[in-house]
């Protein structure tokens, strides 16, 4: 089994985990356990901590007072699991075909294949693995070529070893968060400009940012939240998410472009935590 670190987790920053509110611990815990294969790595009072092998990698809380978010409310668009390899992209496949998992598609992106579907509360999730980095395309200004075609499931399913799936393998990350906001202006300023993160791509209404040359470790769209206003205190879905960096000047940089724009945050054991303009949680961590 591959353990070799993805091409994503190698850049300048990543993505390292993520958080969701959600109304039924029970139920949407297990379903990432049963279906996506992750694992239990730690319980509170309040929730679970799920990830691959020892790498924690989605947090799960719920509160009393959770509030169900509407469709078109700013948030997650969807979680990317990222594979080590296609293989184990094929072995999940395989194994969500014979559990009956259902399925919202899935797409050739050139520099990917993916596979889409939600959990029990409506939370996107993409199942994904990275074609080599050196089969990709860019054009002058850097930016990467990316397309929405079909993906032939079935030759995906075929070329999948027969043995028995025993949950996500080592190596397994999130590879990137697609998120739904309010306005795409608005979205370069904040991840491009404040961030440091490169404009990768642009599909009509969304924008793919990302670290190091990858093709996205960040998307934002505005297909079912244009408009949309910050998020209410202890509304389900994307709670917040970490943006960890590979080395500490990268951080020391982009914290002292906060403190330059004088955008809100404080420092927390993890890191140092602040919110995008719509109010999703995020932690800059070392």
């Amino acid at each position: 089994m591959t353990t070799e670190t993805s091409y994503a987790l190698t850049r300048p920053a990543y993505i390292d985990r993520s958080h969701l509110i959600v109304t039924d611990l029970g139920l949407v815990s297990g379903f990432y356990q049963s279906m996506l294969g992750l694992k239990v790595i730690e319980k509170t009072a309040s929730g679970e901590v799920l990830g691959a092998g020892d790498l924690p990698l989605l947090t799960l809380t719920t509160a009393s007072n959770a509030r169900v978010a509407p469709r078109n409310a700013a948030g997650l668009f969807h979680t990317a699991f990222l594979m080590p390899d296609r293989t184990e992209l094929a072995r999940w496949l395989r194994h969500a075909a014979h559990n009956n998992v259902v399925l919202d598609g899935a797409s050739d992106h050139l520099v990917s294949e993916a596979i889409y579907l939600s959990d029990p509360e409506g939370n996107g999730i993409e199942i994904y693995a990275d074609r080599p980095h050196e089969q990709w395309k860019f054009q002058p200004d850097g930016m990467v070529q990316m397309a929405t075609q079909r993906l032939d499931l079935q030759a995906l399913y075929d070329s999948s070893p027969e043995d028995r799936w025993g949950g996500m393998a080592d190596g397994t990350a999130i590879g990137h968060l697609h998120l739904q906001v309010g306005d795409i202006p608005q979205a370069d300023a904040f991840y491009r400009d404040v961030l440091g993160l490169k404009l990768m791509a642009r599909y009509p209404g969304a924008s793919f940012f990302a670290s190091g040359g990858y093709h996205h470790h960040l998307g934002a769209n505005i297909w079912n939240s244009r408009g949309a206003a910050a998020r209410a205190e202890n509304m389900t879905g994307l709670s917040d998410y970490t943006i960890r960096f590979n080395d500490a000047e990268t951080l020391s940089t982009a914290v002292a472009k906060l403190d330059d724009l004088e955008i809100k945050s404080e420092k927390r054991d993890g890191g140092v935590f602040l919110k995008d303009p719509w109010g999703i949680g995020l932690t800059l961590s070392a």
